[in-house]
């Protein structure tokens, strides 16, 4: 009973932080309230007993995802008010995304509740005596799900090649390396030998003065 009573607390602040992410107004505040919900995700963990995702969630997402996000917020020059100058020009269209991706979850999770799959055979076996916590998840991620996790890694991976590209500026006067013309040079090309005399200098071009 005071399991569940402690479930119900967190999901609850998790699902109430969720939502002021998105309802803030604030850019920091948002960040802040994601911190919020990661604690209280981490509290969901602790709750059915996998205290390594527990903590993991805090060191890597409270620690420095969501720190590494408030910076970022706190450093870029955005303007935000331009940003929600197309809001209401684009609600309709976001509004129907949001639909289909309701309605695909809603299939998902029908399939999946009412599907012919066995409720014991879905979930993963507990870990026994012999395995810790870290073992048995590291054991089912690694095999059974490891071509997930692999995909995950290469979306994750252009989802940073692409923030990269669309953040990338070209900025005028700023010199820029060349790899083929470094390459390409030669000793011929690249160097200067000069024999000045007693009492003389060598200009800039690589001349005798």
């Amino acid at each position: 009973m005071i399991q569940a009573i402690i479930f119900y607390i967190f999901a609850a602040v998790v699902v109430a932080s969720a939502l002021m992410v998105i309802l803030a107004r604030n850019p920091v505040h948002s960040v802040l309230w994601l911190i919020l919900a990661f604690f209280n995700a981490a509290g969901l963990f602790l709750v059915i007993g996998a205290e390594f995702l527990a903590m993991i969630l805090v060191i890597v997402y409270v620690g420095a995802v969501a720190v590494l996000f408030l910076f970022v917020v706190m450093m870029l020059d955005i303007d935000f008010t331009s940003l929600r100058a197309g809001f209401a020009r684009y609600l309709p269209f976001g509004l129907i995304l949001g639909l289909v991706l309701a309605v695909e979850l809603i299939m998902v999770g029908g399939a999946w509740a009412f599907g012919d799959l066995a409720v014991a055979a879905r979930a993963a076996p507990a870990p026994g005596p012999e395995l810790t916590n870290t073992q048995a998840i590291g054991t089912i991620l690694y095999t059974d799900y490891v071509f997930i996790f692999q995909m995950a890694g290469m979306i994750l991976l252009t989802a940073m090649v692409g923030a990269i590209v669309l953040t990338l500026r070209q900025r005028p006067g700023v010199k820029r390396q060349s790899i083929a013309r470094q390459n390409a040079r030669t000793p011929e090309n690249a160097v200067t030998i000069t024999r000045p005399a007693v009492g003389a200098g060598v200009d800039t071009d690589g001349g005798v003065k």
